[in-house]
């Protein structure tokens, strides 16, 4: 923090942490308050309430009598995001700590757990991150840490929703069996190209050749997008096998022939995307960012990506 001593930093005031307690119910997780009790005594944790949204708690705080220098975050990639957005907005720099089930982001810069975090804000060590700026037909631009996807996977999510009083494991396997039978391509016009796929997956930076879901970032400093595109072409175990972004998981479907061709996917470096999306008849008109799924009209819409370089500061070992 500028215009701080060290001592001043090591205590934390000035750092302003919202927690998401409701992030990572599927994992068994330590609390963190005694860690933010003893490491961080003079920073204000703020937990969020079932009913508040980030954007408003955020909002107050900056507009206190002694707004944060610093924001911070304890919860899963959705939650990371929102805030990594909120601090673009401020200006301010983000102290990011996992507390979700995969926690993608995070584990890319190499923040493994709440103490590492904090070790790299005591040491006011950052890095400068690039970001995906997604914006849904004529909607406001959301910050992307991750991916962005439209198709099967939105899909799978969004009927994981539906069944969200079966718990996270038991409404992921209904919702996987019910996507075996009925998930179907979905229509996209890209560079005035018309197309019937499974999945498009936009990620921030280049990740991993070998994988279509490219669900976590593979580097901090991302200045392009790398898309992954799987044609329909293929069957339904394919459509949903394409989803593992494990390298074992992945390894094995290949063994078997049950994951997509390579002639089947389509891959592209790029700095925008402007795309054009199409869901099938009765099916969802839905895309996912960072784990987050977002509604829209029936009848489609349209999904600009641009890549941001060196958008967010970002306290992480160096």
């Amino acid at each position: 923090m500028e215009g701080t001593d060290d001592d001043t930093r090591a205590r934390g005031r000035g750092v302003f942490i919202v927690r998401n307690a409701r992030s990572g119910t599927a994992v068994i997780r330590s609390d963190p308050a005694a860690t933010f009790a003893e490491r961080l005594p003079e920073a204000v944790v703020h937990e969020l309430a079932e009913d508040e949204v980030f954007d408003d708690v955020v909002a107050k705080a900056m507009e206190s009598d002694a707004p944060p220098a610093v924001l911070g975050v304890y919860g899963g990639d959705g939650s990371v995001s929102r805030m990594a957005g909120l601090a673009r907005r401020y200006d301010r720099p983000l102290l990011a700590m996992p507390g979700g089930t995969f926690n993608h982001f995070v584990r890319a810069l190499g923040l493994t757990d709440v103490v590492t975090a904090i070790d790299a804000f005591a040491a006011d060590t950052t890095v400068a991150v690039g970001v995906v700026e997604a914006r849904a037909d004529d909607d406001e631009p959301l910050t992307v840490l991750n991916v962005v996807s439209v198709g099967a996977y939105p899909e799978l999510i969004e009927q994981r929703e539906r069944r969200s009083s079966l718990g996270k494991w038991l409404g992921g396997v209904a919702a996987t069996w019910t996507a075996l039978r009925r998930t179907e391509p979905l229509t996209v016009v890209l560079d005035g190209r018309r197309a019937r796929v499974w999945s498009v997956f936009v990620s921030a930076g280049r990740n991993d050749p070998d994988r279509v879901a490219t669900m976590q970032r593979q580097e901090a400093d991302a200045s392009e997008l790398d898309v992954r595109i799987h044609h329909a072409r293929g069957s339904r175990v394919r459509a949903l096998a394409a989803l593992s972004f494990g390298k074992k998981t992945s390894a094995v479907l290949r063994a078997v022939r049950l994951f997509p061709r390579d002639a089947d996917v389509e891959r592209r470096v790029v700095r925008e995307l402007d795309l054009r999306v199409t869901p099938a008849p009765g099916h969802p008109s839905v895309f996912v960012h960072d784990g987050e799924l977002v509604e829209r009209a029936p009848e489609g819409f349209r999904l600009r990506c641009v890549v941001v370089p060196d958008a967010l500061r970002v306290y992480a070992p160096s």
